[in-house]
């Protein structure tokens, strides 16, 4: 070093971070539970027939709602690695700027607005 103090960079996406291993932790236990629960960990199939029919009515909603952590998981775990590799700004199928606001509102948004519209139609 020629004398010259050296300071760190703040780390401008810190609380986009924070925010994103905040959802992910709440995901993670959600996808957990959702396991559990179809495992029938904590209450076994009834051995009546009817009993079991009632117990299994919401094995698909579940289902569903266990999918869907996992795939905003997968979302989250795209957005870090945008993070880390420096393009969560940049859309990642035009290469322009993903807008500010598409990125507060949905922090694990890779593409801007007028793509994820264009994927919509």
């Amino acid at each position: 070093m020629n004398g010259a103090v050296e300071f760190a960079k703040p780390d401008r996406f810190g609380e986009v971070r924070e925010r994103l291993a905040r959802r992910r932790q709440e995901l993670t236990e959600r996808e957990r539970r959702v396991r559990r629960d179809l495992a029938r960990a904590s209450e076994p199939l009834a051995a009546d027939f009817a009993d079991q029919a009632i117990q299994t009515q919401n094995d698909e909603p579940l289902q569903v709602i266990g999918a869907a952590a996992r795939a905003e998981l997968a979302q989250i775990d795209t957005a870090l690695a945008r993070l880390a590799a420096g393009t969560y700004e940049t859309c990642a199928v035009c290469g322009e700027p993903i807008g500010a606001t598409r990125l507060a509102v949905v922090p694990y948004a890779n593409t801007c607005t007028d793509c994820a519209l264009d994927m919509e139609d």
